[in-house]
């Protein structure tokens, strides 16, 4: 792969061309196109991750979602893409032949998206707009911190997923509250975060997305790894379907300076631990 088509995996403007809430985007873990759909154009989340990209010191240009606007975008990413006109895009072109296929649609972007207010409604639009399509094998990712899954409207949300080929990525990166608190900066507790994923989990196979890093040049603890592992240990204990645990590090600038990226070989060896500790798939990304 060249410089320019390994820059698609670390350049992940939330914008494209005319474009407000709806982008493409090289997904290293997804191994394809993913559509982002950005619910938080805002900027506002209630997470305040030391590793997060998003600059929420600067105003953002959007602050509302329109919903007519972003189907309408949804709708013609769908042909761009499936007619492989995306690929004669600059930004696009070097794409390898392998990884040139839809995977999936992600709501992700600025913010936690299932802050949204409406975000039941939101979902069952984007399923309809991907049924019309005939894109059944095309699936609907949530990447979700898992702070609101208590809310009766986000569970209504879990199930349309559930019902058209849906998957959620939900965050975990800590295995204690005092690292958690260290990492992801928020008001939530880690408790209400271990019990919504154990819920969720109960229901249907969630993919946990778990992102380490340096901090202050000093990656993370042995201590907090073997915590971490005990933690996914708890869930499964419960009854918690866990179907992949995706272990990576920063491939984008953060907002602090303080955080960098491990070694690839730091990631696997974590990996490796996660696997070896808890019996679960473990995925490294590098």
């Amino acid at each position: 792969m060249t410089d320019k088509s390994l820059s698609l995996y670390t350049d992940h403007p939330r914008t494209y061309r005319d474009n407000r809430f709806v982008y493409p985007v090289l997904s290293r873990r997804s191994q394809g196109i993913s559509l982002g759909v950005n619910l938080n154009p805002d900027k506002v989340c209630n997470f305040d991750c030391i590793y997060c990209q998003v600059d929420r010191r600067s105003e953002a240009e959007t602050r509302f979602v329109e919903t007519e606007r972003l189907i309408a975008e949804l709708d013609d990413m769908f042909r761009f893409v499936t007619s492989g006109e995306i690929y004669r895009d600059p930004a696009f072109c070097e794409v390898p032949p392998a990884l040139r296929r839809l995977n999936d649609v992600a709501f992700s972007g600025d913010g936690e998206p299932t802050t949204y207010r409406n975000f039941d409604s939101i979902i069952s639009a984007v399923a309809d707009v991907k049924r019309r399509h005939g894109l059944d094998q095309t699936k609907l990712v949530l990447i979700t911190n898992a702070s609101m899954f208590q809310r009766a409207a986000v569970q209504r949300a879990l199930e349309v997923l559930d019902r058209n080929n849906g998957e959620v990525w939900a965050k975990l990166d800590a295995g204690t509250a005092a690292y958690f608190q260290q990492v992801d900066r928020t008001k939530i507790p880690f408790r209400q975060v271990l019990e919504n994923i154990t819920a969720a989990a109960r229901v249907r196979p969630l993919v946990i997305q778990s992102l380490f890093i340096r901090i202050d040049d000093v990656p993370p603890p042995d201590a907090e790894i073997e915590a971490f592992c005990n933690r996914l240990s708890e869930i499964v204990a419960v009854g918690g379907q866990i179907k992949l645990v995706q272990v990576y590090t920063v491939a984008r600038q953060p907002a602090e300076s303080n955080v960098t990226a491990l070694r690839s070989d730091e990631v696997e060896q974590i990996a490796s631990r996660v696997a070896s500790g808890t019996g679960l798939c473990t995925q490294p990304f590098c």
